[in-house]
């Protein structure tokens, strides 16, 4: 008599080792595309389980699983090591690869191990480790951030990009931006939604925009939806973004095509 919802959610709990082990998790990636010339420039990988019964789900359905179950580093350490091998396969075949960006957990962040993994996974595949970047957020920064600040020290030092997501959606941004190794802000799709309609937010990304390049970040734009709302980025000098505009994420077949095409145009 338990609850559908429970039982569903029960059931991929007590499975979900068995899927990062078995191999039974897949990646999309998402591009980012650059506003001077829209050339493919970057891609987010994003984690789905294709499930034998229940077919694809999506990451925020187990993702808050993983966590509360601490299989999110597990589950991390299968993504990068995933994407190391998709660059490669991708460099064996002679295709111009991009830097590839995956979501870090606040427990990875807090595991001292972490850096030397990643190093293994990257010297593993031969892959460059310019070409991966861990996108982290303010929430996961919280609980530890001595402890996430040497791990961040370490994968910059081994070459390893560090992108802050969701900015502007907490209230430490710019203490994290001040003192932690981050190269990339990504503006959180609050402020875009409305950017061409709300005076307001378009004031808060113009001067995002502006602090970003006057640190020496690079900005990206995330969940940008309309084509209004892209021309307004390109107005204020964003550097990049990615929504679905542009691209929704899409399966490795469908990627490998887009880096043979190279730029995504948009469509007026």
């Amino acid at each position: 008599t338990l609850n559908p919802v429970s039982d569903r959610l029960f059931e991929l709990e007590q499975r979900l080792p068995q899927a990062i082990a078995e191999g039974e998790l897949i990646l999309h990636f998402q591009p980012k595309v650059r506003l001077a010339d829209f050339s493919i420039v970057g891609l987010e990988a994003l984690v789905r389980w294709q499930h034998p019964e229940h077919g694809l789900i999506y990451p925020d359905e187990f993702i808050p699983m993983a966590e509360n179950t601490g299989l999110d580093v597990s589950l991390g350490d299968w993504v990068a090591q995933a994407c190391c091998r998709q660059l490669a396969d991708w460099q064996a075949e002679g295709l111009r690869v991009v830097p590839v960006a995956i979501n870090v957990s606040a427990r990875q962040l807090r595991d001292e191990q972490l850096p030397e993994r990643f190093t293994s996974f990257l010297s593993t595949s031969g892959v460059a480790a310019s070409l991966l970047e861990v996108e982290i957020t303010e929430s996961s920064l919280v609980e530890s951030i001595e402890i996430a600040s040497k791990v961040l020290d370490a994968l910059e030092r081994i070459g390893v990009g560090i992108a802050l997501d969701d900015f502007g959606n907490g209230y430490s941004s710019l203490a994290y931006i001040r003192t932690l190794p981050i190269q990339v802000i990504k503006i959180d799709r609050a402020f875009i939604n409305d950017i061409r309609n709300s005076p307001d937010d378009a004031v808060i990304v113009a001067s995002m925009v502006t602090l970003a390049h006057n640190l020496k970040m690079k900005v990206v734009a995330e969940g940008v939806e309309l084509f209004e709302q892209l021309i307004h980025l390109k107005t204020i000098g964003c550097d990049e973004v990615q929504g679905y505009y542009l691209s929704r994420p899409v399966p490795v077949d469908r990627a490998r095509q887009l880096l043979v095409q190279a730029t995504l145009v948009p469509a007026q």
